[in-house]
């Protein structure tokens, strides 16, 4: 039975310069902003290189985490953050853009491998562990008319970015299912095949 009391740590990937708003890349940096908006948290600098707010949900209190290292030094802030609240892999939620993925579809994951995701790799090297839950939100590879980087860091336009708020809001809901009711159960209700 998953501790419904324990601080978790939520973290979204993406990259820091205003440059980078709206693009696909920093999808997960769109979902802690939405999750800390809904919860009246707001975002401070943090005791490394991320920026962090804190708020309480029935799960128990989170910690959203922003890197500001961009992407593909994230588990540099991750460790630091992780370090400094005192959180076990356990309680570590990482949500990230997955081009293999449907636009419009999330995938939860309790482990695994970076699957070509350059945030992903880097958290799994500094933790030197691939056991941390994830939380994958699908950007489309079937939409690709460029190269792969061109493509991540674009833009949604005005039709996907209906999709994706709408996908941003069940992304919160599966973070409260991870924070009320573990990996395990969040997994059950929320991977399927569309939102």
């Amino acid at each position: 039975m998953p501790n419904c009391i324990t601080m978790k740590l939520i973290v979204g990937l993406g990259n820091p310069e205003s440059r980078y708003a709206g693009t696909r890349h920093n999808i997960g940096f769109d979902v802690v902003d939405h999750l800390a908006r809904r919860h009246g948290g707001a975002f401070s600098s943090g005791r490394g290189n991320y920026h962090f707010a804190k708020i309480a949900c029935p799960g128990g209190p989170l910690i959203l985490v922003k890197p500001m290292t961009y992407m593909n030094l994230s588990g540099q802030a991750v460790v630091a953050a992780m370090n400094f609240y005192k959180i076990p892999r356990e309680e570590l939620l990482v949500i990230c853009d997955d081009v293999n993925i449907p636009l419009g579809s999330i995938r939860i994951r309790a482990k695994g491998s970076a699957g070509g995701q350059n945030g992903l790799k880097n958290i799994i090297l500094c933790l030197g562990s691939e056991e941390f839950a994830r939380l994958r939100v699908g950007i489309g590879q079937e939409r690709i008319t460029g190269s792969l980087s061109s493509f991540v860091l674009s833009k949604f336009n005005e039709e996907e970015r209906t999709t994706v708020d709408r996908v941003i809001s069940v992304c919160h809901d599966a973070v409260l299912g991870f924070a009320s009711l573990g990996v395990g159960q969040t997994m059950t209700d929320f991977n399927r095949a569309g939102i």
